[in-house]
């Protein structure tokens, strides 16, 4: 065990996440905006009849790529409504945030909402933990050194070096997303909405293709596609992978109270309006493991109290610039990726966190 995650499964119950809850209620931090959502539906509505608009005029040119290119960025958008949706922060109803949530997930997106629900509650319920935050868990890229350990050959070469691969290597995330939503559709394992999901999905994916198709040849109708999709695994990687990569990471049986366990394994991301809305709220994420049904505009007044909060009982809490902490997600990765060469493995956040 690390000296940062013997600190924090060692440390004392002793602060409460009530207090700093009372706080948030006092300056009615926990109603809805639903204004706020209307206005930023309708404008990526409108970027998206822009987009589609511009499909039209542009006929056989590639520059077809740059509309491509728009709609992976709006498709983005509208992930981060179903996203909210899903935390309950659009409405006080929660089949009614499910119905919006699902309809953006499917119907815009292109991805399973239920896949994505079951695979991000777990992800909140224990952030960083092993064996329980199925973010972290082995997949094309190690984020423990126990599995890049057991890479072998050209994986272990592409493990040591994952890294800097990370970024390129979200390119191809938004192909991947929607397959694994195909798969959790089309198994065996129960499903709530399951049907309706395939349905919407079905149609979107061909009303999707057969516009594409029919304004553009074949060869350009396929490179729009992977343009698209390239761009918005990217943009979706680039907003989540600053979140809680690099921090210290919990042992699977160990005990943490609430607030350490979200703040200490998160990290929130410095910035303006437009760092809100290129995130899409996600650089408070600190604030949105604290109150995950909170509305975007309330995270920033939010803000101000937790880390007051926090300083006061002595929690670190840990914010960086975007860049900085791609550059820490990156050193993270690679130095776990050692492991892969039979390297001891030191996380550096972790020997920060440990003085």
């Amino acid at each position: 065990m690390s000296r940062a995650t013997a600190r924090l499964a060692g440390n004392p119950l002793t602060h409460t996440f009530t207090a700093l809850a009372a706080s948030v209620r006092e300056k009615d931090l926990q109603g809805r905006r639903r204004g706020f959502y209307v206005l930023v539906f309708s404008a990526l509505v409108l970027a998206l009849a822009g987009a589609g608009t511009g499909m039209v005029l542009l006929g056989d040119s590639w520059l077809q790529l740059l509309m491509a290119g728009a709609l992976g960025l709006i498709f983005t958008q509208f992930a981060f409504l179903g996203h909210e949706a899903s935390h309950r922060q659009i409405l006080t109803s929660g089949p009614a945030n499910d119905r919006i949530g699902r309809a953006l997930a499917t119907v815009f997106v292109g991805i399973s909402y239920s896949w994505w629900m079951n695979k991000h509650t777990r992800h909140h319920a224990n952030p960083n933990q092993v064996g329980k935050d199925p973010d972290i868990e082995p997949d094309t890229v190690s984020f423990l050194p126990e599995s890049a350990a057991t890479r072998t050959g050209v994986l272990a070469w592409i493990t040591r070096r994952q890294g800097y691969l990370f970024f390129p290597a979200l390119l191809l995330e938004g192909l991947n997303l929607h397959i694994l939503g195909f798969k959790r559709i089309f198994s065996r394992e129960k499903m709530e909405k399951r049907w309706l999901e395939i349905s919407m999905i079905v149609l979107r994916l061909g009303a999707y293709c057969t516009v594409i198709f029919l304004c553009l040849p074949v060869g350009l109708g396929f490179a729009f596609i992977g343009v698209q999709l390239a761009v918005f695994g990217l943009y979706m990687g680039s907003t989540f992978a600053p979140n809680h990569k690099g921090m210290p990471l919990l042992p699977r049986d160990s005990k943490v109270d609430f607030l350490r366990r979200q703040v200490l394994t998160s990290r929130n991301i410095k910035g303006n309006w437009m760092m809100d809305t290129f995130m899409g709220g996600l650089n408070y994420q600190i604030e949105h493991h604290l109150f995950p049904n909170m509305a975007r505009p309330h995270l920033h007044k939010a803000q101000a109290i937790a880390k007051e909060y926090c300083d006061t009982h002595n929690i670190l809490y840990t914010e960086t610039t975007l860049t900085e902490s791609y550059g820490i997600v990156i050193q993270y990765l690679n130095r776990v990726g050692l492991a892969a060469g039979g390297d001891p493995f030191e996380c550096p956040m972790a020997t920060q966190y440990g003085r």
